[in-house]
């Protein structure tokens, strides 16, 4: 029997509705295992004294941490869950920093779907926001989703 997932298919998905995750609010133990991750430990990610000297006034999160983060909070919501076949596409524009203590959620526009010509599945593209507790908007991230169709 094949998986068929809760999440929403192509044609569920309202062009121009906002669709938000649960907020997660960012730590140190994040930001020290993505360096660890990645290799990254420039001290205007890993050093207090360094991160209060910076253009920020203080230490700042990887930028990538929070597309990573932002990419799970995505399917945390459930509307990709069993029926997003594959990220095509995503771009990522950062605003402003990410800080550790911040609590952030992911804001979803999407802004296009089209039916694909294999059968039951299509793109989707959307615009999605990772936003902090003041509104903020840390980073704009267009992405284009290949999803399972009805049709």
């Amino acid at each position: 029997m094949a998986y068929e997932g809760r999440g929403l298919y192509l044609e569920d998905f309202e062009i121009g509705k906002t669709y938000e995750s649960p907020g997660r609010t960012i730590t140190e133990a994040d930001v020290v295992n993505f360096a660890g991750l990645s290799g990254d430990f420039n001290p205007l990610h890993m050093d207090e004294e360094f991160g209060k000297n910076n253009m920020f006034g203080k230490r700042v999160a990887h930028g990538a941490l929070g597309l990573i983060i932002a990419t799970g909070m995505s399917n945390q919501t459930g509307l990709f869950e069993g029926t997003t076949i594959a990220f095509l596409e995503l771009t990522a524009k950062y605003t402003a920093p990410l800080c550790i203590g911040d609590t952030v959620h992911l804001e979803m526009v999407p802004t296009e779907a089209a039916h694909s010509r294999k059968p039951k599945r299509g793109i989707l593209k959307i615009m999605a926001k990772l936003v902090n507790q003041e509104g903020t908007v840390i980073l704009e991230s267009p992405w284009t989703l290949m999803m399972k169709a009805k049709e």
